[in-house]
């Protein structure tokens, strides 16, 4: 019986071992997965806001007269949404830690 349950104890920790090798994999492809498409998706996004900004700057610089009022006008709203997203900081880092948690802690 003391062989039995020293061959169920090496199978255990062999099968455990594949379990971990297995579940570290699959949690860095998801990882990885996960920055790709936010590398790719961040950065389409960022050239959406280029864009935006500078017809936004032509057009409001058309209607008020003046081109660098109106670039200091869209410049100060930048700063601002960047503001409020620096004070809801906090809970942008839970919402990330929340949403990561149950991917990471999958015990499928």
């Amino acid at each position: 019986t003391t062989g039995k349950a020293l061959d169920f104890g090496e199978n255990y920790l062999n099968k455990s071992g594949e379990y971990y090798r297995l579940k570290i994999f699959q949690q860095l492809t998801s990882s990885f997965s996960f920055f790709c498409k936010m590398v790719l998706l961040g950065s389409l996004v960022f050239l959406g806001i280029i864009f935006i900004t500078v017809a936004g700057s032509l057009a409001l610089g058309e209607y008020l007269g003046s081109l660098p009022l109106a670039c200091l006008i869209i410049g100060g709203g930048l700063f601002l949404i960047a503001f409020i997203i620096y004070l809801l900081r906090k809970q942008i880092d839970r919402k990330v830690i929340e949403k990561m948690s149950i991917t990471f802690f999958d015990e499928e």
